[in-house]
């Protein structure tokens, strides 16, 4: 443990309450945000599509997406689907390959005909045209 110990439910209440009146009467600014989109989809056969076109063997591939081989193995037969952390991580080497390769070591890579497209209840899916 840290050592730092959590104040009580009523501490942490009161000083929320007193935020509250704070920004009642203009003392206190509270910033919003916008909830960032679900990450894109991405089926098997898309995935396996655009491991090719990065020209990247199952383990290196595997490696960028800090996962074990045998769970990119079971993504691409379509056993198991990534999680939402990892297929927002697909999603940024789809879109930016080149700063995900260097983050991680590998040299740069270029993917032509990858693409998000919007799907229906506000999600989308990651499409590689040349499957």
């Amino acid at each position: 443990m840290n050592g730092t110990t959590r104040k009580s439910l009523f501490e942490r209440l009161q000083k929320g309450l007193q935020e509250s009146v704070a920004h009642c009467r203009g003392e206190l600014t509270l910033k919003t945000v916008e909830v960032p989109e679900d990450p894109p989809q991405i089926d098997a056969a898309t995935l396996a599509a655009l491991r090719h076109q990065a020209a990247m063997s199952q383990s290196v591939f595997a490696g960028l997406l800090s996962v074990s081989t045998k769970t990119l193995q079971s993504w691409e037969q379509g056993t198991r689907h990534p999680s939402d952390a990892a297929l927002r991580l697909i999603q940024l080497f789809t879109q930016h390959p080149e700063i995900v390769c260097r983050s991680v070591g590998l040299p740069p890579v270029t993917l032509a005909g990858v693409s998000i497209k919007p799907m229906n209840r506000g999600r989308s899916q990651i499409v590689v045209e040349d499957l």
